[in-house]
């Protein structure tokens, strides 16, 4: 079913109206498909639904009934759950474009519902959202970790380009390693920052944010632009004394920031030994002051 005059135009159903669902409907809103209904188990869904999209909170087989194409925006864990619930129900999904947005799964978790007849795809957008606003327009330049069936593909990377977004190729089986690489960097690099504040803040720094965000913005960008050869510090210099203080520090201060900065360091030295940065003899002793006596 179509939405307008123009070709191509599609019925959108968004399963699971949450922040990430309630953003690409919008997107592909505003590339001209319609937003026919939504599907949503909290308040905040429905306030999503009706702001974002304009539509109210229906059940899943209505929205699959109303839609062409049908976004399963649901967290990972209740993914595969609601498709094989869906297939189980008998709901009519032949001819349907199921779309999930899971980093870390493939097209396998959508293989109920393939086998009724279904159109799977995997467009997972490498973007953080937080619920406000300006989510939408973070699609702009994003990109999108693209897997589908060969003769879909086109139509999965068009669908990315609409909502503003690049698509990127992943294979079908390098899914979980594609995630792995994203949320390592997007997921831990929070944590440790906000490590790194509390630590701060212990030995009195008022605010600890304005103090790291120069040193914090010129390290992201030597690494995106250099890789290991933006690499500074007293791990890449072979400061082992300096190393070893910090160890000491952070076991008195916070036992387990120091056993995250071991396993880090000892990464670290071990990318640099590989890279030609970090001379053997260095790298052993920098393995003697981080308590270890083997490179794994």
């Amino acid at each position: 079913m179509e939405t307008s005059d123009r070709p191509g135009r599609l019925a959108v159903g968004v399963l699971g109206a949450g922040r990430v669902g309630s953003v690409l409907g919008a997107a592909l809103a505003q590339a001209g498909h319609g937003v026919v209904a939504a599907a949503g188990v909290s308040d905040a869904s429905r306030r999503r639904a009706l702001d974002r999209l304009g539509v109210d909170i229906s059940g899943p087989e209505e929205v699959i009934g109303a839609a062409d194409l049908v976004l399963l925006t649901v967290p990972d864990d209740a993914l595969p759950d609601l498709v094989a619930g869906l297939a189980a129900a008998g709901v009519d999904l032949r001819g349907k474009m199921l779309v999930h947005t899971s980093g870390a799964y493939g097209l396998g978790v959508l293989n109920p519902a393939t086998a009724a007849g279904a159109l799977p795809f995997a467009l997972h957008p490498v973007m953080t959202f937080t619920g406000r606003d300006d989510d939408l327009r973070r699609l702009t330049g994003c990109s999108f970790g693209v897997t589908a069936p060969d003769p879909f593909r086109p139509v999965a990377e068009a669908l990315v380009i609409e909502m503003g977004g690049e698509p990127v190729w992943i294979a079908d089986e390098d899914r979980p390693l594609y995630h792995a690489a994203l949320a390592g960097a997007a997921n831990h690099m929070v944590t440790l920052i906000a490590e790194s504040q509390e630590l701060l803040k212990k030995i009195g720094v008022e605010h600890p944010g304005r103090m790291l965000g120069p040193l914090l913005g010129a390290a992201l960008d030597n690494a995106l632009r250099l890789g290991l050869a933006g690499l500074t510090g007293p791990v890449v210099r072979g400061d082992a004394g300096t190393v070893r203080k910090h160890v000491d520090a952070l076991i008195l201060a916070a036992p387990e920031a120091a056993d995250a900065y071991v396993a880090l360091a000892r990464l670290t030295a071990d990318r640099a030994l590989a890279a030609g940065l970090l001379k053997p003899e260095t790298a052993e002793r920098l393995l003697d002051a981080l308590g270890g006596n083997t490179w794994t």
